[in-house]
């Protein structure tokens, strides 16, 4: 079994009104030294796999297929 994380970030310049909407958030609660917050999503994953390059493989065919939005999304990819 190998463990995995897949972390999905948006690209620089790409609009994060998710981000912004956070950074204000917490400018309210009081945390006055925040600067510009950008959101991402994280996957854990688990595989059946022994290989770590097959696993890493499946992973990155998983971000291109359905994970990310290569478009307007990057992804690094960390195995246990």
């Amino acid at each position: 079994m190998i463990k995995a994380r897949v972390i999905v970030t948006l690209k620089n310049g790409v609009l994060d009104p998710q981000g912004k909407a956070i950074e204000h958030a917490l400018g309210g609660l009081g945390f006055d030294s925040v600067g510009p917050v950008r959101q991402g999503k994280v996957f854990d994953v688990e595989l059946a796999h022994h290989d770590k390059a097959k696993a890493e493989a499946d992973l990155r065919a998983m971000c291109e297929k359905l994970l990310a939005n290569t478009v307007i999304e990057n992804y690094a990819v960390e195995i246990a």
